[in-house]
Order: structure tokens, then sequence, then C-alpha cells
């Protein structure tokens, strides 16, 4: 039988050694209560190295870089903190890949940590809110502790967390992370707008994070039979699911089921829509990114955004400079996926951003994150260029027609220095 204790009793250093590498959930599934046990009593085992990709909480702060080592994707949410500081190694790649690091001892997995739903009548817990990499870290630990919680819901997955796979259960009155949705404005609006004929009745979509995401998402009310295959969802979803604009009913595979990685919303909407709830399933990224998936997958359409992107059409949505807001996440992963799927990949962001500074580049101020070769749609509120076989001086051309009026004539004058019959 699994131990249990409460988190006052709770003794870390009884579990995890110097140096040890932990996982743990992320973003909203990050285990609160252990993880604050974790910065309080961090100095008993120092030099250990936490890895977590997302985090919305303010648990993780820079000053505890005196004894953890904080490793990441990169510096969506609270962890773009810790990216900042310096006190965050960020790892680039792609989150397919995080559980394969994870099994072959690339990301170290000693300990893990979760966050988890009471069982069920078969003594199943439920993963809660994130599936991804977790299973690789579950199969790769030493130690499973699990932080069970009667306000995470029930979620279906594709493996339920059995009892005799937990070291240490420790039972809270945590509840768990929310993400409200991004809000969105006018500009947002003008680009969801110019993507309407790409979107069409009995899609599959993809989702990110962020205000141009919602947008869009906002934006198709007027669509039937719509699927969901996607890296994350969040509270948007739930008004289409249950008006039925979003059956599954098309998408090739699992008829009739929202399949998703994680679930990053509110406990009244998503969280409550997604409990018990047969017609959601939380898998982990060996399904939801994997090209065996996605070869039967419908008319994918993945919609994700972006810092900047040049005008030859690369991509960069991790960092300016050596400042990380984002990460290559499963960007990639969809992008190919629509291809692959005969829909189509949108990159979609504002033309500008702080002090109407252009995000149409002449060159990226940060890395590639999406090669210009597998680009398809990028968008803002001027209008929309598909680069999908057109020429260097033909892709030009339309990027420079979709940044701001203003600075369009710079970009091309920065373009002739290479391509003079522009």
């Amino acid at each position: 039988m699994v131990r249990q204790v409460t988190l006052d009793e709770l003794d870390l250093s009884a579990y995890i050694r110097p140096g040890d590498g932990i996982v743990m959930g992320q973003g909203t599934a990050e285990p609160l209560g252990l993880t604050a046990k974790l910065v309080e009593q961090r100095s008993a085992f120092s030099g250990a190295q936490v890895f977590l990709p997302t985090a919305f909480s303010d648990t993780f702060q820079p000053q505890h870089a005196d004894h953890l080592r904080f490793r990441g994707t990169g510096g969506i949410g609270s962890m773009r903190k810790l990216a900042s500081s310096g006190a965050l190694d960020p790892i680039p790649c792609h989150i397919s890949s995080v559980g394969q690091y994870i099994t072959d001892g690339l990301i170290a997995s000693d300990v893990i940590m979760l966050l988890v739903s009471p069982p069920n009548e078969r003594g199943e817990y439920s993963l809660g809110l994130v599936n991804d990499y977790v299973r690789a870290a579950i199969e790769r630990a030493r130690v499973v502790i699990a932080e069970v919680s009667e306000h995470v819901p029930w979620v279906y997955c594709d493996q339920p967390l059995l009892e005799k796979e937990i070291t240490l259960a420790v039972h809270t009155d945590t509840q768990p992370g929310e993400l409200p949705m991004a809000a969105f404005t006018d500009k947002e609006r003008q680009i969801a707008a110019h993507l309407q004929p790409f979107i069409p009745d009995r899609s599959t979509l993809q989702v990110g994070i962020g205000a141009v995401p919602e947008a869009i998402l906002a934006s198709l009310s007027d669509r039937r039979d719509l699927g969901l295959h996607s890296g994350m969802l969040g509270d948007s979803v739930v008004d289409f699911i249950e008006k039925g604009i979003i059956t599954n009913a098309y998408k090739g595979i699992d008829t009739g089921v929202s399949v998703t990685g994680a679930l990053f919303g509110t406990r009244e909407k998503l969280y409550k829509h997604a409990h018990q709830n047969p017609a959601l399933r939380l898998c982990s990224t060996r399904y939801t990114h994997d090209f065996r998936t996605f070869m039967s997958v419908n008319n994918l359409v993945s919609l994700n955004s972006a810092l900047e992107v040049d005008l030859t059409g690369q991509v960069n949505a991790e960092a300016i400079g050596s400042n990380y807001f984002g990460a290559v996440g499963g960007q990639v992963d969809f992008v190919r996926a629509a291809a692959m799927s005969g829909g189509v990949s949108i990159i979609a962001l504002p033309a500008t951003g702080k002090n109407n500074h252009s995000r149409i580049v002449s060159a990226l101020s940060g890395p590639v994150t999406t090669a210009r070769s597998d680009v398809d749609v990028i968008a803002t509120e001027y209008g929309v260029a598909r680069l999908k076989g057109l020429g260097l001086r033909e892709r030009i051309r339309a990027m420079v027609a979709i940044a701001a009026p203003e600075h369009r004539e710079a970009l091309l004058e920065e373009a002739r220095k290479t391509w003079r019959d522009l």
C-alpha cells in the first residue's frame, strides 16, 4: 500500500538526494503544495535540478537558484523571470522530444512530482490537467510523489496512474493553478478576419496560447463539425463544444473525442467541463505529437503565433537576443503535421509590437524556431502571405505587404541590399 502523509509531515530530504533531477507537471498541473515544500527545504538537497517547461505560479524565484538548478524549454509564463535573471538554462527542443529525452536520461528524472485527482472506483488516479511528458518521467523515476487533491478534476487519460506506481501520496486541499483566456483587441480580430477562408467546416484544430489564437477561435462561431487535436486547450473551446460547433465527427481519428496533452484554463470553465467527461482525453506527446498519429488526422489547421518573422518566412517564437519570452513548444510538430494532413499551418501575429517596433523584420533577432521551408501561412492585421511554393523574391514582396505601412519602405530598402531587383 502506498505511503500517505500530510503536507506538514513531509520531509522531502527522505526522497530527494543532492544532485537529483526533479521533473514535475507543468503549467496548471504544478503540484503547488509540493513545490512550496521543495523551495522551503531546498538546502537539504542542494544541487537538485528542476525541469519545468511552463509555469504560471510564483513558486520559483531567481533567489532559489542558491540550491536548485532550473532547466526548461523557454520563458513561457513565470519561467520568463527565471530566464531573464539567468537562473534558467533553456533547452531548445520540440515538446514532442521531451518525453524521449527523459527516457534516454538526457533530462534527469530521479524524482517526479505530480498533482493528481483522487482515485475513481477502480482505484485509478487521473493525471488531471497535464499528461504530455509525465508518463515518460513516471517510468524513469526512482521516486513518484503525488499531491492528491479533491479539487483536481478526474479526466480521462490514455493511461491512468495506479497506486502501485506511487511512492508517496501527499493529501492536500490545493486548488490547481489557472490560466484565464487571453484578452484580445480589434487588432487581433482583424487578423482573425483575414484567416476565415483557411479554416473550413470539418477542420481539425490545433491551438496555441495567446491573444491571437483566442481571437481566431472566437471568429469561428459559424463553423460546423470542427475537431480538436492539440497540445493544449483553454477555456475558449468549452462553449464551442457545448454549442455543437466542435463535434470531432470528421477528424479521422478519435471520433467524438477532443484530444490534448494539457488543460490550461480555469476551474469553473475548462476543469468543470473536463471532469469525468469521456468526450475529452489527455494523452502523452507520444500520441498527440507523433507523426504516425498525424497521418490519420484529417485537414489539420495549426494556429500559432510568433515573436517575429523575417522577410523570407523564418519564424522566431522563442527569444529576442538572450531574453526568452517563448519556446519551441509544439509549433514545428504541428506545422509539419498540418502539411501531412492536407490542412494548413498558420503563424499569426500583430504587425507591430512594443513602441511600434515591426515584428516583420529583415533579420531575426533571435533563433529560427520554424524554418521557412516548413512555413505555410503568415498573417497580420494587414493581410495574409501564403508562402508555400513562393520564391524568395516573391516571399519578400508578400511579407512586406502584410507589414505595418510605416515600416514597408524600410524593409524593402533593407531587402534590396541583397536583392537589387526587388
